[in-house]
C-alpha cells in the first residue's frame, strides 16, 4: 500500500479543465482523501435558504484535479472506492423550471435531511442511507463543467458508485487530473427534483492505472455486474448508444455475430436511469460477470 494523500474541501475546481494546476500528486497504489464541499457550495444552511438565491458558479464543486503518476493519455484511471462518509445533515432542494417535471414545479423550496447512521430522516421518513458520489471526472479538451456529465465521467449521479465499486475513467492529459465531489447520503436513479441529500463529506479512494486500456463511456465495476455510463443530450440517445454498445461488445469479446449478441442482450443485459435532470442525461447499461468479467468489458470497450 502506498502513502495517504490528503486534499482539503478548499482545493475545489468547477470545470474538468486539463489547464488548471494540479491540487496534488499521488501514484499508483497510494490512499487518496478527498475531502468535499456539498454540491450547493455550502451556501444553503437552513430551510429558508432557497436555490433561486445562490451563486451558480458555485456549484457543484469538485476537490481536486490531483495529477496521478504514470497516467498518460490512452490508459484507463482505476478508482476504488474505498469509503464514503457524510457529513450528519443536508439538504434537498428544488425550484421552478427544475428536474424532470419542469413545467409543473411553481415553487422553490427546501428540506432537510438527517443522516443518522444508516438512514436519513427526511420529512420523518427513515430511507435506509446510500452514501454516493455524484462527480467523478478528468481533464478533457472539452473542458465541460464539474456539473456535466460525458465521456470523461463528470456528474455522473449513478448509485453504483458507492462503497466497494471500482470507477474506470479514461486518461485524456498526462496525469488524467481527476476530481471528486457531489456526495449523497441517499438519492434514488432519475434525482427527479434536480437534487438529492446533497452534504459534504469524505471520500477515500485506492488508485491504479491500466496502460492503454482507456474505455470510450465511465465504466462502474460493483457487485455481481459492470455498468457503462453513457450522457447524451437526450435519455433517448442515451438508452440507444447504451444499447448499441451492449451489442457490439457482446459481439466482440464473446466472438458472436451482431444478430446473435442482439438477442442474447436482450436475455442478459438490463438499461436504467441514472440522472434525469443535467446538462446531459445519463443511462447505464448493466453486464453481467457471468457473462464478462469487468477487463473483458473494458478490453472490448476500449477497442470499439
Amino acid at each position: 500500500m502506498g502513502k495517504l494523500v490528503i486534499l482539503p474541501k478548499e482545493k475545489v475546481q468547477y470545470a474538468f479543465d486539463p489547464g488548471i494546476e494540479p491540487a496534488a500528486y499521488a501514484k499508483p497504489g497510494d490512499i487518496v482523501e478527498f475531502n468535499t464541499v456539498d454540491a450547493l457550495g455550502g451556501q444553503i444552511r437552513s430551510e429558508k435558504d432557497l436555490v433561486t438565491s445562490i451563486d451558480f458558479n458555485r456549484v457543484n464543486p469538485a476537490t481536486g484535479p490531483l495529477y496521478v503518476e504514470g497516467a498518460e493519455p490512452g490508459d484507463a484511471l482505476l478508482v476504488k472506492i474505498l469509503r464514503i462518509e457524510t457529513s450528519s445533515k443536508g439538504f434537498v432542494v428544488t425550484a421552478p423550471g427544475a428536474g424532470a417535471l419542469p413545467q409543473i414545479i411553481r415553487e422553490a423550496r427546501t428540506r432537510t435531511c438527517y443522516v443518522k447512521g444508516d438512514y436519513v430522516e427526511f420529512l420523518g421518513f427513515n430511507i435506509p442511507a446510500w452514501r454516493m458520489i455524484g462527480v467523478i471526472g478528468v481533464a478533457s479538451s472539452e473542458k465541460p463543467s464539474t456539473g456535466t456529465p460525458g465521456r470523461h465521467g463528470g456528474n455522473l449521479d449513478t448509485k453504483f458508485i458507492t462503497e466497494g465499486a471500482t470507477v474506470y475513467l479514461p486518461v485524456y492529459y498526462p496525469g488524467g487530473l481527476i476530481g471528486i465531489g457531489d456526495l449523497h447520503a441517499v438519492m434514488a436513479h432519475g434525482e427527479v427534483c434536480v437534487a438529492a441529500c446533497e452534504v459534504e463529506g469524505r471520500v477515500l479512494v485506492e488508485l491504479s492505472v491500466l496502460k492503454n486500456s482507456a474505455p470510450i463511456w465511465p465504466i462502474v465495476e460493483y457487485g455481481d455486474s459492470s455498468y457503462i455510463l453513457v450522457s447524451m443530450d437526450t435519455i433517448e440517445d442515451s438508452f440507444r448508444e447504451a444499447a448499441d454498445i451492449a451489442v457490439k461488445l457482446l459481439s466482440r469479446a464473446l466472438g458472436v455475430d451482431w444478430v446473435d449478441a442482439y438477442m442474447l442482450a436482450s436475455l442478459t443485459v438490463d438499461l436504467g436511469v441514472s440522472q434525469l435532470v443535467d446538462p446531459r442525461k445519463t443511462a447505464w447499461v448493466k453486464i453481467p460477470k457471468y457473462l464478462l468479467e469487468t477487463r473483458k468489458v473494458l478490453e472490448a470497450l476500449a477497442s470499439l
